[in-house]
């Protein structure tokens, strides 16, 4: 896909009286909210940040669009550099916050907690302090790797994202091209650097073939993500095998121990492994607009929302009518008080939220509500995972 980008079909036609840059920017000066690390106070009760699955134009407040020269991105706060320097670098924070899409943060550290926390609790003996500042340099390298991917992604996706997340801040002007490519190569090399230094090659083999992967997935000519089937499978990689896989063997390792599967990882490696695959097919689900715009082929475009919506919900029950069986017949490698009805409430949930998707004729608004709700499910399963 090329860079250059059309004006949408937002733009604000010429007839338009001239906007008073100066009101707009006072209005703005007097909505924008501080954040601490992206975390402010219009965290919803599930805790995600409210740029985070903004999933229809809509429910974003229009703004005049810079015409064709948005091309050359001249950042944030263009159309308001008279304003405070403070102001400005807020809205950069915010900018970057939401380049790292933070739904994707969190499902990533949450992650790396609970498979580092049910290493320590198999071995609660060799547990050192010293190994703090390890710990939290590898959650690092992973968030520059989640970083990364998600970033460059955005990069070569700004004409698709400008119909489907003109939210993002590329698509949305708040970031320039040049600030994001230097964001994706500070997070490549910062990311490779830390896992080469401290976890030894064989993980930074993984970390640089997760890298790979992500690469190929947006970047022409091989851009993976045109094929469903491919796409999938190197969402599922990443997030499913290789940071399950990885951050246990690089936790037992930084232990002094051999690496050895437990019946929880091995759980956990597989149930996450299909739940990528369930991510990836639903994904595309709030995007199929401008994916048929742009000629990029997924399960959504191919199939139409309503089978892939029930194509997703059948994969996660299937899911969780597992766990519940490994539950009654592994009762010596999981804690059946805690598997069982944890996963009978998460299956009736989903079967659900999926009955309000089909209520609602599988409008936009309810088609991000469902997406939504299904990575509230993938945080869910690892919170638990420590004390399966």
């Amino acid at each position: 896909m090329e860079l250059s980008l059309s004006p949408t079909s937002h733009r604000v036609p010429s007839t338009i009286p001239t906007l008073n840059f100066a009101k707009l920017s006072s209005t703005k000066a007097t909505t924008s909210q501080p954040l601490f690390l992206g975390f402010s106070k219009h965290f919803n009760s599930i805790g995600l940040n409210h740029h985070s699955y903004r999933c229809c134009s809509n429910a974003v407040p229009k703004r005049p669009q810079r015409p064709s020269s948005i091309r050359a991105c001249t950042g944030v706060g263009a159309a308001g550099s008279d304003r405070p320097l403070a102001e400005r670098l807020l809205d950069l924070k915010d900018a970057c916050w939401r380049f790292l899409r933070p739904h994707t943060i969190r499902g990533t550290a949450l992650g790396s907690f609970a498979l580092v926390a049910r290493a320590l609790i198999e071995n609660t003996n060799l547990i050192k302090w010293s190994l703090l500042f390890k710990a939290f340099s590898g959650l690092f390298a992973l968030i520059c790797g989640n970083g990364y991917i998600v970033g460059i992604n955005q990069i070569y996706d700004i004409s698709i994202d400008k119909v489907n997340k003109p939210y993002l801040p590329i698509a949305a002007g708040d970031l320039s091209v040049q600030s994001a490519w230097f964001l994706v190569i500070f997070f490549a090399a910062a990311g490779l650097s830390i896992a080469g230094l401290n976890f030894g090659p064989f993980i930074f083999s993984l970390y640089t073939l997760g890298l790979f992967l992500g690469t190929i997935y947006s970047v022409p000519p091989l851009r993976m993500k045109r094929f469903p089937v491919a796409a999938f499978l190197i969402i599922a990689t990443v997030r499913g095998f290789l940071l399950n896989f990885g951050v246990y063997y690089a936790t037992r390792a930084s232990l002094g121990l051999a690496f050895e599967w437990s019946s929880p990882v091995v759980f956990i490696t597989t149930f996450v492994t299909f739940f990528a695959l369930v991510i990836a097919i639903t994904k595309d689900l709030p995007d199929v607009e401008g994916d048929r715009k742009y000629q990029i082929s997924t399960f959504a475009t191919k199939l139409g929302v309503r089978n892939i919506a029930f194509l997703g919900s059948g994969i996660l029950l299937v899911n969780y009518i597992v766990s519940v069986l490994a539950a009654i017949y592994m009762p010596q490698a999981f804690r059946r008080w805690l598997l069982i009805p944890a996963h009978t409430i998460f299956a009736i949930s989903l079967i659900y939220q999926a009955r309000i998707l089909e209520q609602a004729n599988y409008t936009k608004d309810a088609i991000s509500g469902f997406y939504r709700f299904i990575w509230n499910l993938f945080y869910a399963e690892y919170a638990i995972f420590p004390f399966i």
